[in-house]
């Protein structure tokens, strides 16, 4: 925010008119700046004259009344994710997206305005992902991605890095992948999403809304779900491409951007096969690329099928392009027994769809929705109809 003030004094001492003209940069539609200017008359006041000199009598006080602008902000909960650090893949496939220098720290005596919680917002503009590295050198270690408009929280600037803060990632990012100020405002209000983190043990996702009906899903604390709609008491989230309903008592809702997501080592179990692991690093270098539905393609976009059918066709073995048929192929065991490669399968009452890859530790990958891109997620963060085992030992 910047603050001008012109003091203007009249040649009656009983009577000063201070003019105030603030100007508040606040972002909205089309980038327009408002101006907000404030009279202040006051009265009574004395002027005195010595030596020629005028002295000033300051009027601050009351400047703040009948003079703000808030948006409102919110910051979405952590999510814990885990994946093989086994990425190479490239800054950020991208042009140079619109980046601009990145704007200084907010000065927070002059404003308390946040965006989706960040108060120095920067957003990614790449093609594909954009790596987190450890530190601000290219042969640093990869820490997180961030998918192409996920927000971060700009901690310093040296004119070619960007130290960074997104979800549970802190680390460092080409400046030149990363867009600040004004322009990433306006690209906030234009994909910022609402969402819904769940904040008991357990939530009913149900099929109507009502609790006398069929539940959908079992979702755990701390999960989010994209909101299409909200109801009075209720509010309609996305299910992987279906449509639930949850009790807005059990939920909070917030206007989020996407986050980075962490990439730690996975812990395998024992008697896992080299060719298990490799895939399952295949499989998490894509996380934080793009969902498209009816895609196959791992870098610029894939539905959930097309992901698995094409991790999975590097390895030898092909798919039919459909969670449904893809559930008909292998052999059908218990979550239980469950390896890294094996495929999960989700779906409601309309039959199963969608697939995700299981990664070990309880957790799977897959391309989840077009709000999210490709994930790492708990397994069990819906009930699975099945587990299917595709990939030989």
């Amino acid at each position: 925010m910047e603050k001008h003030i012109d003091s203007n004094r009249g040649g009656n001492a009983g009577c000063i008119l201070h003019r105030y003209n603030v100007r508040r940069h606040i972002f909205m539609k089309n980038n327009r700046k408002w101006k907000t200017t404030a009279f202040i008359l006051t009265c009574g006041l004395t002027v005195a004259l010595e030596g020629g000199a005028a002295a000033q009598t300051s009027a601050g006080s009351g400047l703040n009344a009948g003079i703000f602008a808030a948006m409102d902000s919110y910051y979405n909960t952590d999510i814990v994710v885990s994946a093989t650090d086994a990425v190479t893949t490239m800054e950020g496939q991208s042009e140079d997206a619109a980046a601009t220098d990145s704007a200084a720290p907010a000065d927070t005596a002059a404003t308390d305005a946040t965006i989706c919680g960040y108060t120095n917002l920067g957003i990614a503009q790449v093609d594909s992902s954009l790596n987190v590295r450890e530190q601000p050198d290219t042969n640093s270690d990869i820490v997180g991605k961030m998918q192409s408009d996920a927000g971060c929280e700009i901690l310093e600037d040296d004119g070619e890095w960007l130290k960074i803060e997104s979800g549970q990632v802190t680390g460092y990012v080409k400046a030149e992948y990363i867009i600040t100020g004004d322009a990433a405002a306006a690209k906030a209000q234009e994909v910022m999403k609402t969402i819904a983190t769940v904040t008991t043990q357990t939530l009913n996702v149900r099929a109507e809304m009502n609790t006398d009906c069929t539940k959908l899903a079992l979702m755990p604390e701390g999960e989010e779900l994209e909101v299409l709609n909200q109801y009075d008491g209720w509010v309609e989230v996305d299910l992987d491409g279906d449509v639930g309903y949850a009790s807005t008592d059990y939920v909070e809702i917030s206007q989020q951007l996407p986050k980075a997501q962490t990439m730690t080592e996975l812990k395998y179990g024992q008697g896992v096969s080299d060719t298990r692991v490799s895939l399952v690093a295949y499989a998490t270098q894509f996380v934080g690329n793009p969902y498209v539905w009816g895609g196959t393609s791992l870098t610029r976009g894939a539905d959930c099928s097309g992901f698995v059918l094409s991790v999975y066709a590097n390895y030898g073995v092909y798919l039919p392009h459909s969670s449904r048929a893809q559930a008909g192929c292998g052999t059908r065991i218990n979550a239980s027994e469950a390896q890294p490669g094996d495929l999960f399968f989700y779906g409601s009452g309309k039959g199963i769809n969608h697939v995700a890859i299981y990664i070990g530790n309880g957790q799977i990958v897959h391309a989840s929705s077009p709000s999210t891109g490709i994930k790492i997620s708990n397994a069990f963060y819906r009930s699975p109809v099945c587990v299917v085992r595709v990939l030989g030992n």
